[in-house]
């Protein structure tokens, strides 16, 4: 349960909260308001005030149907962010959302200490060697489809055998490719109906293979406001109660758009494991 960023050993046994940092016009909850250096950055310290060890910086929205963008002009909208944030915040962990191996590769080079991919290595069938060179920690996502197909009516006999199989899988290739570090993300949202989705989330613990760490990203997503008949702006309570159902099941890392939130539950839960029980 512990992974390495630039020669830093990160204990995840105490999960970690990873914040969402999308400097896209068109992202589903916060599409343009991060997408100049000077919100980019304030939002950032918010978040590391607030409890944040990772920054997930994404140039490209991943949204259900949503068109996709040149490589020149994801890299146009993350390089700037991340030598700003890395220079300006020298003891956070920025992370890449990319499926592109040459956006990794520049975004490394640029000062990312981890690579996120949403495709785990399914859209470009060079990220996993490319990850293996770059010696970095790499998140692994399960999605049916593209994000432009994804929630077509997605189908599985068994959507939790189909994802831990994925997963088996992934590690092996990862591990081949020479990436050492390695976390698994079921992908709430991307190929998944509202019922695949609370399944996943009921039997989590599951999913986890071999004591790889899981990351959990359903921040107010449309699991949530479909079901509470409200919108992605009204969603925060909602998911602050699948991060602490998440942080039950075992997830490791918390990606988020609010990190207040998601801290005071992690904190919580350590109050209760920490709790003694009391004699009748």
């Amino acid at each position: 349960m512990n992974i390495t960023c630039n020669g830093n050993i990160i204990d995840l046994t105490r999960p970690k909260i990873m914040g969402i940092l999308n400097v896209t016009p068109n992202s589903f909850y916060d599409g343009g308001k991060h997408n100049t250096l000077d919100a980019a950055l304030k939002q950032t310290e918010k978040m590391i005030l607030e409890g944040a060890t990772f920054i997930d910086v994404g140039g490209a929205s991943s949204k259900p149907g949503v068109e996709e963008i040149s490589i020149d002009e994801e890299l146009k909208r993350v390089l700037p962010v991340i030598e700003k944030i890395c220079l300006a915040f020298p003891e956070i962990f920025v992370s890449v959302d990319t499926y592109s191996s040459e956006v990794a590769k520049q975004a490394v080079a640029a000062g990312a200490q981890l690579v996120n991919d949403i495709s785990a290595g399914n859209l470009d069938p060079n990220m996993l060697k490319a990850v293996g060179k770059l010696g970095v920690p790499y998140i692994a996502m399960h999605m049916q489809g593209t994000p432009q197909t994804m929630q077509n009516n997605p189908t599985y006999n068994d959507v939790l055998i189909s994802v831990r199989s994925f997963f088996s899988e992934k590690i092996a290739a990862a591990h081949a490719a020479g990436i050492n570090d390695i976390v698994l993300d079921p992908g709430f949202g991307f190929g998944k109906s509202t019922e695949h989705n609370f399944t996943l989330l009921k039997y989590l613990h599951t999913l986890q293979i071999d004591g790889v760490p899981l990351l959990v990203g359903v921040s107010r997503k449309s699991m949530i406001y479909n079901t509470l008949e409200t919108g992605a702006a009204h969603a925060l309570n909602g998911t602050t109660v699948l991060n602490t159902i998440a942080l039950q099941q075992g997830a490791a890392i918390l990606r988020v758009h609010d990190v207040k939130e998601a801290q005071e539950a992690i904190w919580l839960i350590e109050a209760l494991d920490a709790s003694y029980p009391i004699n009748p």
